[in-house]
């Protein structure tokens, strides 16, 4: 498994939805569920190329300070993965960073957010992924 084709479908439309592309996020709340999640998602909603995964995070492109923050918040793990809740949670991030009230861990400048979110796992796929972009 190196990608998810519902979240390349699921981000193709919202951005679509938004009238932006994907260079135009400032921050993006990803399901990162396991560590390589990150990587794949960030390839899978356009942020880098196929297989550019690992070296856009290495490189610090993913960082608050980088290209495109990806989970400012710590992701799931930092908040224990609460199933159900983790799609509340992320959106919740995003209202924060947009106002300017993330403190330690605010973006600077962000004017776009985007939260991500998959589950519901079948036959080894995901079975339902949401992309939702909010703009400040």
């Amino acid at each position: 498994m190196t990608g998810f084709a519902l979240t390349r479908a699921a981000a193709e439309r919202a951005y679509a939805d938004a009238g932006i592309a994907a260079d135009d996020v400032d921050l993006a709340e990803v399901h990162d569920c396991f560590s390589i999640a990150e990587v794949l998602h960030a390839e899978d909603l356009g942020f880098c190329a196929k297989g550019e995964g690992g070296p856009f995070t290495e490189a610090g492109a993913s960082a608050i300070d980088g290209t495109v923050a990806i989970n400012p918040s710590g992701g799931l793990g930092a908040r224990g993965h609460p199933i159900g809740a983790t799609g509340c949670a992320q959106v919740g991030e995003a209202v924060l960073q947009l106002r300017g009230d993330a403190g330690e861990r605010q973006v600077p400048g962000a004017r776009v957010a985007l939260t991500h979110t998959l589950g519901a796992f079948v036959h080894g796929a995901a079975a339902s992924c949401a992309v939702h972009v909010l703009v400040a």
